[in-house]
């Protein structure tokens, strides 16, 4: 029958009350959140929804990741392993040729060809598959090994993006990969995108070379040297020895300050492999220049003039604060492992947002007033104002959860709660008909009310499980604003099939017990 124990009573009354309790920090400011935490304990809560790009402005970018570049490098490695085995070996290699598909070579001393084509396979590993054509062999990636260094760099790009992000301090970012190379960027609230772009387009691979004296940039230069251009000079390039001291990965931390002179600088500090070499080229080198290097430019180039053993430096580049903070987030964070292209970008206004919010708005309350109309029309004033208290409970419940979450409200999500609304009444519906059509039947209030509860679940529940795996899909194939849409209707979906069975029924017992009435009132 329609008693209901008194713990459930008082779990569901609860619930809802706890539902306005947590949705109620959306309607304070930033400021007056904080102001909150920071007076009462933090049981009490103070979360709020987070707004997206759509709704409060800011910046959308897609970036490329330029995996030929990666390959390239990889090919690179293979092509210096062969050639270190074959100096090890003393073997001796014919028609050397690298391209974009792998490395091909000849052996000449036959009579060490076999144990070193065998060293090679062993050492190269089973991603590289060494075939013999002829005379010649060619080391490429097998696809798998393409596909598996796709993955991995698609996951460095995102995690390295993810640091420089949260150096900066802009708030909840939404970072996804989108297909094989791409990567979305979504920053609310962004006021600078282009510093934003310019911090995500570098790829920061620093590495320290000694400069070559003997070497001209005007001339030819040996295949060990290269000539790199000297940043904020007007086409002026040094030579440094190709082979790096040190790299960027050594460095465990980089903080911008200022040099004696009041420049801005960038104080690095390298980790006990780093500053140890560091110590032992700076004091091999005294008196000779040393060229710090970012993607392929000289940032510096300053002369030794004494051991710097503490593993620890300075770079000083005629930097702006900006500037030096900038480099400081991107040593910070690691380098990318392929260079980033800003494929497309879109800047939305705080105005537009705005306006997206007051449609929002207005939408939900419109809605929900139509529904509460509705309700009270078709099923009178007493069994109506149950379901439209289910209806405000239910609204309530789901920015409550929403808030708990940390969730990201875009404006597929204001649709999915609009939707939400326009559904949640549904339950009590079927309830109601089912009710008309015991009450018909002859059975009394009691025994009415009880069957339509019992005889419309299976109806209830079935049509809710399907909204619910349709919800579930959209996430899990769905991006940004898909998915975002999913959330809200599938936590739209639980939270009124809370209100409307659970809830109303409590309220329905409630008031068969205080108001004993003789006729059903829908």
């Amino acid at each position: 029958m329609l008693r209901v124990e008194r713990w459930k009573i008082i779990l569901v009354l609860c619930v809802s009350l706890l539902g306005p309790l947590y949705a109620m920090p959306n309607l304070l400011s930033e400021e007056q959140r904080e102001e909150w935490a920071q007076k009462f304990p933090s049981i009490v809560p103070h979360q709020a929804m987070s707004l997206g790009l759509d709704l409060q402005g800011g910046s959308h970018l897609q970036l490329q990741a330029d995996m030929a570049a990666v390959l390239s490098d990889r090919i690179d490695t293979v092509a210096s392993t062969i050639r270190s085995i074959a100096r090890t070996e003393r073997v001796r290699l014919a028609s050397f040729k690298q391209d974009r598909q792998g490395v091909s070579f000849a052996v000449d001393d036959k009579e060490k060809e076999d144990a070193f084509i065998n060293t090679l396979k062993r050492e190269l590993g089973q991603g590289i598959q060494l075939v013999s054509n002829e005379s010649r062999y060619t080391a490429s990636f097998r696809e798998s090994e393409i596909i598996a260094i796709r993955r991995q760099t698609m996951q460095q790009s995102i995690e390295i993006i993810r640091r420089r992000i949260d150096e900066t301090g802009t708030k909840e970012p939404v970072i996804q990969q989108q297909g094989d190379d791409r990567i979305i960027v979504q920053l609310p609230g962004m006021k600078n995108p282009e510093r934003m772009k310019e911090l995500l387009g570098k790829t920061a691979q620093m590495t320290f070379h000694l400069v070559d004296p003997e070497s001209n940039c005007a001339a030819s230069v040996p295949l060990s040297v290269r000539c790199l251009p000297l940043k904020e000079s007007q086409g002026m390039k040094l030579p440094v020895r190709r082979r790096a001291l040190l790299t960027g990965d050594m460095l465990t931390d980089a903080q911008p300050g200022f040099g004696m002179s009041g420049e801005a600088v960038v104080n690095f500090k390298f980790n006990a492999i780093g500053a140890r070499k560091f110590g032992q080229v700076t004091k091999d080198n005294v008196g000779s220049p040393f060229a710090i290097v970012l993607d392929d430019e000289i940032i510096t180039a300053p002369n030794i003039n004494e051991p710097i053993l503490g593993g620890s430096g300075q770079i000083s580049g005629h930097f702006t604060t900006q500037g030096a903070n900038d480099l400081a987030i991107l040593l910070r964070a690691g380098a990318l492992p392929a260079p980033l292209k800003v494929i497309e970008e879109r800047t939305v206004g705080p105005s537009l947002g705005a306006d997206s919010i007051n449609s929002g708005k207005h939408a939900s309350i419109v809605a929900t007033l139509i529904v509460m109309v509705f309700m009270f029309i078709v099923y009178g004033r007493t069994f109506g104002l149950f379901a439209n208290v289910a209806l405000l409970v239910n609204v309530l419940l789901m920015i409550a959860i929403l808030s708990v979450m940390g969730a990201t409200l875009t404006l597929p999500g204001i649709v999915g709660i609009v939707l939400s609304i326009g559904v949640a009444v549904d339950a009590n519906v079927l309830i109601y008909e089912r009710m008309r059509e015991e009450k018909r039947a002859g059975r009394s209030i009691l025994a009415a009310i009880d069957h339509g509860y019992r005889g419309s679940m299976s109806s209830i529940m079935d049509a809710n499980i399907t909204s619910l795996i349709a919800a579930l899909v959209l996430y899990a194939v769905g991006t940004g604003p898909v998915r975002g849409f999913a959330v809200t209707l599938g936590i739209g979906i639980i939270t009124s099939l809370f209100s409307a069975i659970y809830l109303t029924r409590i309220i329905i017992s409630l008031w068969l017990q205080w108001r004993q009435p003789k006729t059903l009132p829908l």
